[in-house]
């Protein structure tokens, strides 16, 4: 532990040194306008409740739908997509569909203000200094501005950042708790569309939901505890029998506020370890590095594209690992954060194949990885009109 604690001294110094601006490869950026003009942004909004194919289960809670707004910034002709996805059990991080609608309409009273979407350091930074919460609403104004951009700049964000599309990860797939005959069935419905399966565990059951897989399919697992074992050593236990199962990495073993002992399991598991609820934005990644190998980067969690393409460079800078990943969303969060995946080590960007209403075409698996779209900013195209409710 004296390593760690040592390191927490210099790692903030470290990570606020970076140089964290995106740039651009083989193009030359539009000028800034930055004189009056009478082009205004515009931002509409509307609740669009997203439906689970299965009803999904992890260690604390389930669900057979999630909320959701979906967001529209139009400007000069073009419009740009974004969403905020609200699961119940992240409501004090990522906020409410009240709390976020609210949020949404201040927003939009002042998104108008900025005649010049290129501004986006300081359009963003704004919109995350008007409330100390709703993360999502902020990831929402965050992907559609982006995308809006992308499209004025007719390029995709994984190439004004420099990353090559071939490089994007294979994703896992997730499977929820349930019963070892439903997880087989689960199972048998995925395991030949993809390279990698993520397990939920985190209960009595653990061993039994292994095995279930494993009598259908030999794929590398991913699992997630969602911070469900509460004692290192029975903790440290599972993770040498998951490894000798095919398990190549761990999410959030234990509970966040037991950093030391998430520490402790670190040096001593034989696969990396990723802190998922332990991490939330850019301030929460020095104090981790010698507690975990890695993060989790959630777009709803960290207020979007721009502070999650900060992120990767912080973590990396600091040694780490990153990965992506997610919750029930559509395609627009999907794709959006698919931009990015070419930088990162695990791609868990299954959210879209969750549900059964997606609004939206965007990134697609094909043989288990990601393929990202070509089209301008985050790529997505609508498919239906949604009704508004």
């Amino acid at each position: 532990m004296t390593d760690r604690r040592h390191f927490l001294h210099t790692a903030a110094a470290a990570s606020a040194g970076l140089i964290l601006t995106p740039h651009v490869h083989g193009m030359t950026l539009p000028k800034a306008n930055r004189k009056s003009s009478s082009k205004r942004m515009s931002l509409t909004f509307f609740p669009y409740e997203l439906k689970m194919r299965h009803v999904f289960t992890v260690a604390s809670y389930s669900r057979s739908t999630t909320p959701d707004i979906q967001v529209e910034l139009s400007y000069d002709g073009l419009t740009g997509y974004g969403e905020a996805c609200m699961p119940p059990y992240l409501a004090r991080e990522l906020g409410t569909v009240d709390s976020v609608m609210q949020f949404l309409a201040r927003v939009a009273t002042r998104i108008g203000d900025f005649s010049d979407p290129f501004q986006m350091e300081e359009i963003l930074g704004e919109i995350d200094r008007m409330d100390d919460g709703n993360a999502a609403g902020k990831a929402a104004v965050d992907i559609a501005l982006h995308d809006l951009v992308g499209k004025l700049m007719g390029q995709p964000w994984y190439r004004i950042w420099g990353l090559n599309p071939a490089k994007a990860p294979d994703t896992t797939f997730t499977i929820g708790i349930d019963t070892p005959e439903v997880v087989r069935e689960k199972t048998r419905e995925c395991a030949a569309r993809f390279n990698i399966l993520k397990v939920k565990v985190g209960l009595d059951s653990d061993r039994d939901m292994i095995q279930a897989i494993r009598s259908v399919t030999t794929l590398p697992l991913a699992v997630d505890a969602n911070q469900g074992w509460k004692d290192r050593q029975q903790a440290i236990d599972m993770i040498h029998w998951l490894h000798e199962q095919g398990v190549v990495m761990v999410e959030q073993p234990m509970p966040k506020t037991q950093l030391d002992d998430i520490a402790w399991l670190t040096e001593r598991s034989p696969v990396p370890i990723f802190a998922d609820e332990s991490v939330q934005r850019l301030s929460d990644i020095a104090r981790l590095q010698g507690a975990f190998s890695g993060i989790n980067i959630k777009l709803m969690k960290c207020t979007g594209m721009r502070e999650a393409w900060k992120m990767v460079q912080a973590t990396r800078a600091l040694g780490m690992k990153v990965m992506l990943g997610c919750m029930t969303e559509t395609s627009c969060g999907i794709s959006a954060a698919a931009q990015l995946s070419p930088a990162v080590d695990f791609a868990d960007l299954d959210g879209n194949l969750l549900i059964a209403n997606d609004r939206f075409r965007g990134v697609e698996v094909v043989k288990g990885r990601l393929t990202l779209p070509g089209g301008a900013g985050i790529g997505v195209t609508p498919v239906s009109v949604a009704r508004r409710e």
